[in-house]
C-alpha cells in the first residue's frame, strides 16, 4: 500500500522534487528558457507525467531497461517538461 506521499515508482514526495528540479533545469537548458527553481521544480513535475503518458502510449518500458528508479524517471520527466515548454511556448505565440 502507498503513502499519502509517495507518489508512484517507489518515488517519494523529497525524490519528486529533486527529480522535478533536475528535469525542469535540463530541459530549460535544452529549450534556451530562463526558469528559476520553483519554475523548474514545476515544470519537472508536470513534465513527468506528459513523459510518462508519451512513453506509455509508444509502449515504452523504461524500468526493464534502466535498473533502478531514478535513471528512468529523469529521462522521461525531461522529455515531458522539453514537450512542457515547446508546447506553452507555441500556445504563447499564436495568442
Amino acid at each position: 500500500m502507498h503513502g499519502v506521499m509517495d507518489l508512484g515508482g517507489g518515488v517519494s514526495w523529497l525524490g519528486t522534487i529533486i527529480i522535478g528540479g533536475l528535469a525542469g533545469w535540463i530541459a530549460s537548458m535544452i529549450t534556451e528558457s530562463r526558469t528559476g527553481l520553483i519554475a523548474n521544480i514545476i515544470i519537472g513535475i508536470l513534465g513527468s507525467y506528459v513523459g510518462a503518458i508519451v512513453s506509455n502510449a509508444l509502449h515504452l518500458q523504461l524500468g526493464e531497461i534502466f535498473h533502478g528508479w531514478f535513471w528512468g524517471n529523469l529521462i522521461v520527466s525531461i522529455i515531458g517538461a522539453v514537450i512542457l515548454i515547446v508546447v506553452f511556448r507555441l500556445i504563447r505565440r499564436t495568442v
